[in-house]
């Protein structure tokens, strides 16, 4: 019997918002940055690149945006399944390596900040890391760090949880909302997270990876205006003509998230404004004024590598951040003396994920999309 032709799932081709990929980038250097400072600070009160927790909510709504633009007007062919299934091929390879190294490297990391993790039964971190391969919660009974993660193996896990929860959120019920309903959504939505910040007990947005009533609250607030606030800019607003987008967008970006803290310890809820309004008015700017540039030539290829590195770095660096806080805190060493090193983990990083990009990241996406995005 002759078998047909394995024919692929193919969306119509549409202008690609290269700034939008490249700001990704910027976003993904400033967090290493921002974990690497966190190692020498004594307190979020006077850490270097202060607010750099917040690039999380600006890469939700930059998936917000995306996800409108690429998938809203092509649910006439594409089913749940199709979606689902696009999601995790561009997604969940790098997941499951960014667990694979942060297993490979937890036993390197022994710090006096967490329990003697040495005495962790080897079995434990394997079914650790296969559980946080699903990116399936894990529950504190499981946490080997003692930090209360949710993936204490690789922690910035709990933001791609919560990124599928809002691919799934979108693909069963919200794509079909009106403007108007998924405007009143965002609203709401923004008026919660306003709340959190100025009201909250920290002062900030930070938090979200822990399986607990009130961590779970955090990363709810913080997924679901941006997201959906994402979403409803791409319906109703028109990208414009902006010169120099790229560069205007990464200076904002890179002002927003390294500001020193706002209100100290006296005034906390002025830094939680400060959060909601980086939130709820900066980021819907930066998001429209990236999408309204134009970039060619050197532009557009340094956004093209920002753009490529930007997930790799984000889903890889976590596991070298904590072997580098692990040293600093064990030699209480300032960052003033080991900026040296501090530079060379972060280049470690880069070359990290960068390997992880080509070596396989690529290679398994491609086979992933020859196996499962083609229909019979």
């Amino acid at each position: 019997m002759q078998v047909a032709e394995a024919t692929p799932i193919t969306l119509s081709t549409k202008p690609h918002y290269a700034i939008l990929d490249g700001l990704r980038g910027v976003a993904a250097l400033l967090v290493v940055a921002f974990h690497l400072c966190e190692a020498h600070a004594t307190s979020h009160l006077d850490q270097l690149i202060n607010h750099g927790y917040l690039a999380v909510d600006f890469f939700f709504m930059l998936s917000g945006y995306v996800i409108s633009y690429a998938y809203d007007d092509r649910w006439n062919r594409l089913t749940l399944k199709d979606f689902i299934r696009i999601r995790l091929v561009r997604l969940q390879p790098l997941v499951v390596l960014g667990m694979v190294i942060g297993a490979v490297c937890f036993y390197f990391q022994d710090s006096v900040l967490w329990p003697d993790i040495s005495e962790v039964p080897v079995w434990k971190t394997l079914l650790v890391m296969a559980i946080g391969a699903t990116l399936l919660p894990l529950p504190l009974s499981m946490d080997v760090r003692g930090w209360q993660e949710m993936h204490p193996l690789n922690g910035p896990g709990w933001s791609l949880f919560y990124e599928y929860v809002a691919n799934l959120l979108y693909a069963l019920w919200v794509r079909k909302f009106s403007n108007r309903a998924l405007a009143v959504l965002v609203a709401l939505a923004g008026a919660v997270l306003l709340h959190y910040a100025v009201t909250g007990p920290t002062g900030d947005m930070i938090g979200g990876w822990s399986l607990n009533v009130e961590q779970l609250r955090v990363g709810f607030t913080r997924l679901m205006y941006p997201f959906f606030a994402g979403l409803l800019l791409a319906r109703v607003s028109a990208p414009g003509r902006v010169k120099h987008a790229f560069w205007w967008c990464s200076l904002l970006l890179t002002v927003v998230l390294a500001f020193p803290r706002v209100g100290g310890a006296e005034h906390l809820w002025w830094n939680g404004l400060y959060d909601a309004a980086s939130i709820l008015l900066v980021f819907p700017v930066v998001v429209w004024l990236g999408a309204s540039g134009q970039v060619a030539g050197r532009g557009a290829r340094l956004c093209e590598v920002l753009g490529a590195i930007s997930y790799p770095i984000y889903i890889t660096h976590y596991p070298l951040i904590y072997t580098y806080t692990a040293w600093v805190s064990n030699g209480h060493r300032p960052l003033a003396q080991v900026w040296p090193v501090a530079l060379l983990t972060f280049g470690a990083i880069v070359l990290v994920a960068y390997a992880s990009l080509k070596l396989y990241d690529e290679p398994v996406r491609r086979w992933l999309k020859s196996r499962f995005l083609a229909r019979q």
